[in-house]
């Protein structure tokens, strides 16, 4: 069903509110925008599916009732930028939420696998790809494409009824409460423009001083880009904003020495740019910002890391879970390090699974070896 107007939307809804679950999806696009720009919203129950048109239904709000109602589970794939857009167009945080992307992890297939490997996996149905690229934003949508569209919902309320009782037979469902908690978290989707500056390509090759002027310059930018909803790197790109902390300007003419910046940015945002460096420069020491340093390839970490990696190996293969939703590289070099608060290997289920064998194999307690080929745990305490 194609839903066209508010009256069919709220049959939709008032139908929807007879069911335990309601799968969700979205097309949009977002190559031109800040924002994501939605073209189509898919949902599915147990007994129907429907594509609703966003350009054509601007009254969303029964739709967003559902989204809050705890009695209804909100079934997703990869729930990240779903989410984000409902939050950003809808102003609402779906509640109670099941993401198959995370629990297929739990259940022995890889992390992160994508819908249509799931969907084979679990119905042993192979999706079309034709009108993957389609430009959901043009109209009219052929059949083909609703077709396709309404195929990434209409499957997962037979795949959560499959997962959850697998989840269920292995005591592993309430593993899943967090993540899915933390998924529907209000602050998950609030943008700070000064944390942007620690994602800036190249940034770690700024002094600390450098860095707190490159706060204030992505900050401005992150807050320019939102404000007109263009992509960040249309108001000056990532390589221009280190490159002009690099050179800590004073002067427009200094601003204007780093290469394409005169042709990007108007004097008037010059002058704004020149001023939020010079904030950050003249910051300060102790309000300088840190950045959490990298983790990678450390020769005075790498060989314990090595030796945490194995033992996670072993345990995750053992449960039949992806390595990847135990723990990262950079997860154990945390470990290594003592920040124990800051890895969730520790918390919750990850923790009784191998986080306390993990803190045992680095207290000496417990040795890794090698019997007829196969990795063997050995406890020294007993």
């Amino acid at each position: 069903m194609y839903i066209t107007d508010r009256k069919q939307l709220k049959e939709f809804a008032d139908r929807a509110k007879r069911f335990a679950v309601l799968a969700v999806d979205t097309e949009f696009l977002r190559e031109k925008t800040y924002w994501p720009r939605l073209c189509l919203i898919q949902l599915a129950t147990e007994e129907e599916s429907v594509v609703v048109d966003p350009f054509r239904v601007k009254d969303l709000s029964d739709l967003a009732e559902l989204f809050v109602d705890e009695r209804i589970v909100k079934l997703f794939h990869a729930a990240g930028q779903d989410m984000e857009l409902i939050v950003h167009e809808m102003g609402v945080v779906p509640k109670p939420v099941f993401d198959t992307q995370i629990a297929a992890s739990l259940l022995g297939d890889m992390l992160q696998i994508g819908y249509g490997s799931l969907v084979l996996n679990e119905c042993n149905v192979k999706l079309k790809k034709a009108d993957s690229f389609t430009d959901w934003s043009r109209r009219p949508l052929t059949d083909s494409q609703i077709q396709y569209a309404l195929d990434d919902v209409i499957y997962l309320p037979r795949i959560y009824r499959s997962m959850k009782e697998r989840l269920e037979k292995l005591g592993r469902l309430s593993w899943l409460d967090r993540d899915f908690e933390e998924l529907s978290d209000p602050e998950r989707y609030k943008v700070d423009p000064y944390e942007r500056f620690k994602r800036l390509k190249r940034v770690n090759q700024l002094t600390p001083q450098q860095l707190s002027a490159a706060r204030e310059v992505a900050a401005w930018r992150e807050t320019q880009a939102m404000k007109r909803n263009i992509p960040r790197k249309w108001v000056v790109t990532d390589e221009q904003i280190v490159e002009i902390c690099k050179r800590e300007p004073r002067t427009l003419d200094e601003l204007f020495m780093v290469r394409g910046v005169s042709n990007t940015l108007k004097t008037d945002d010059a002058r704004r740019v020149l001023a939020a460096c010079k904030q950050g420069l003249d910051a300060p020491e102790d309000a300088w910002p840190e950045l959490n340093k990298s983790y990678k390839s450390e020769p005075n970490v790498d060989p314990q890391v090595d030796l945490l990696y194995s033992l996670v190996k072993v345990r995750a293969k053992e449960a039949g879970v992806a390595f990847g939703v135990l723990a990262s590289h950079a997860d154990l070099a945390k470990l290594v390090r003592g920040h124990y608060e800051e890895v969730d290997i520790l918390k919750g289920w990850r923790r009784h699974l191998v986080g306390e064998e993990l803190l045992a194999l680095m207290r000496g307690e417990i040795l890794l070896g090698i019997e007829d080929g196969v990795l063997k745990v050995t406890d020294r305490t007993h």
